[in-house]
Order: C-alpha cells, then sequence, then structure tokens
C-alpha cells in the first residue's frame, strides 16, 4: 500500500463547521456589509453572534413560561387545605403577623 492512496481519518476535536445559505434583499447585504465593515467585525461572525443571541433568547423565553406555570400551579396548591404547600404559606403567614419578626433587635 502506498501512502499516497492513504485515506487518513480526521482527527479533529472540533466539529466540521456547516454552510448556512440564505436570500436577502440586496440593500440590506450592502447596509449590513457595511455596518460589519465600519466596525472592523466578520459580517460571519455577526451573524453568529446574531444566532446564538436569538437562541438565548428562546431559552429564556422558555425557561419564563415554565417558571410562570410553576409558579401559577404552586398558587393553586397553596390554596388547597390538604396540601403541603397550604400549610407553609399558613406558617408563613402566622410568622409575618407575629410582630416580633419585625423587630430589627432580636432580644
Amino acid at each position: 500500500m502506498h501512502l499516497r492512496n492513504a485515506v487518513m481519518p480526521r482527527i479533529s476535536q472540533h466539529k466540521k463547521e456547516s454552510s448556512f445559505n440564505l436570500r436577502i434583499d440586496p440593500k440590506l447585504k450592502t447596509a449590513f456589509t457595511q455596518a460589519t465593515e465600519a466596525e472592523d467585525k466578520p459580517a460571519a461572525q455577526v451573524i453568529r453572534d446574531l444566532m446564538w443571541a436569538y437562541v438565548r433568547r428562546r431559552e429564556r423565553e422558555n425557561f419564563e413560561r415554565d417558571a410562570h406555570r410553576q409558579s401559577r400551579e404552586a398558587a393553586i396548591r397553596a390554596r388547597d387545605p390538604r396540601t403541603d404547600e397550604y400549610a407553609v404559606m399558613r406558617e408563613l403567614e402566622a410568622g409575618l403577623a407575629d410582630e416580633t419578626f419585625w423587630k430589627d433587635d432580636p432580644s
């Protein structure tokens, strides 16, 4: 076997990047290119940054939506006398109603 005919396996730790083709208005492309050049930033890097910002925003929105749902569910359970949440809320209310709770001096 000759070495020039051997196929060498790819030994890179980085995954191969893929391309993302899109059609855009020529005026937008020109304006975007001018803006990135004015900041001395590669247009492709700015687009990647925008994509990551979009992904993070969606993740945050999903997290907030889930947190809101969980909060509503906890509020419903806090009104049900058969739940632990109800008991905890009554303990908190009793503690907050106690005047000693609001004093700065613990003695």
